[in-house]
């Protein structure tokens, strides 16, 4: 066998694993039942609350972590290296132990204070988007960083030589240059967001038509022996997230595979 007929069958063969995943849904998939799950009130509710919490937590990664990846990618500062390593946490701690974290900092005084005086998370809808935001803000971070760092530092140096403000040269040079890695971050960002389901249930619990969205719906589902809604939703989330990869493809946005 070819070095070439080697890899080919390697990816031939991580693909059959897959389809045939995909294709042992059909064995529990009814049109009619498929319909009726779609359009209930529960399931619309964790459709919207996704969609909602999903685009408030990735807005929220993108404004702080585009700042945070310049800071990175241009300057160097005391702690740089501490702060990028850590940004790899999500990498590195599960989901659930991300909620789980989140959890005791909830038990300590300042997260009683927080609790008490400023904002309830805890089986809170706000639980679910800090979740989701602990989960992608170092990934979507980490993304737009990548991007940067492929723009030569010297093109903003030439529009500051010519008057330009740091800012003014960040605004009209660096993310005019850099708009389809900060797009396809946020797009990825979004669609992990959507599926983030360990952190969430840690911190915002499981209850229906409060904190319950798609992910966390799937696993009450099959909690309760119910493989046809379960089948059902994980086609609705399975929809978005392949949308979300087309998307990206039809853009010609970079995927940053390596993460």
């Amino acid at each position: 066998m070819s070095f070439k007929n080697l890899v080919i069958g390697c990816a031939v063969s991580i693909f059959a694993l897959y389809a045939l995943l995909l294709l042992s849904l059909l064995g529990f998939f009814e049109a009619r039942g498929f319909t009726e799950t779609l359009f209930s009130g529960r399931v619309l509710f964790s459709i919207r609350l996704s969609l909602i919490a999903a685009t408030t937590s990735t807005i929220l990664s993108v404004a702080i972590g585009l700042p945070a990846a310049y800071a990175l990618s241009r300057y160097e500062f005391r702690g740089k290296q501490l702060i990028d390593t850590v940004l790899e946490m999500p990498m590195v701690l599960s989901p659930v132990s991300l909620g789980a974290v989140i959890l005791i900092f909830f038990n300590t005084r300042p997260g009683e204070f927080i609790q008490s005086h400023v904002m309830t998370f805890v089986f809170e809808v706000s639980g679910i988007i800090l979740a989701q935001f602990v989960t992608t803000a170092g990934i979507a971070t980490r993304l737009i960083k990548t991007s940067l760092d492929e723009i030569p530092p010297r093109y903003e140096a030439v529009a500051r030589s010519l008057g330009a403000t740091p800012f003014n040269a960040f605004l009209t040079v660096t993310m005019p240059l850099a708009r389809k890695g900060i797009l396809a971050a946020a797009i990825l960002s979004w669609a992990k967001a959507m599926g983030e389901f360990g952190a969430t249930i840690m911190v915002a619990g499981s209850m229906a038509m409060k904190t319950e969205t798609i992910p966390v719906a799937i696993f009450m589902r099959l909690a309760g022996a119910d493989i046809g809604g379960a089948v059902v939703l994980i086609t609705i989330l399975l929809a978005f997230g392949m949308g979300v990869l087309s998307l990206v493809r039809f853009l010609g946005l970079p995927r940053h595979d390596q993460t």
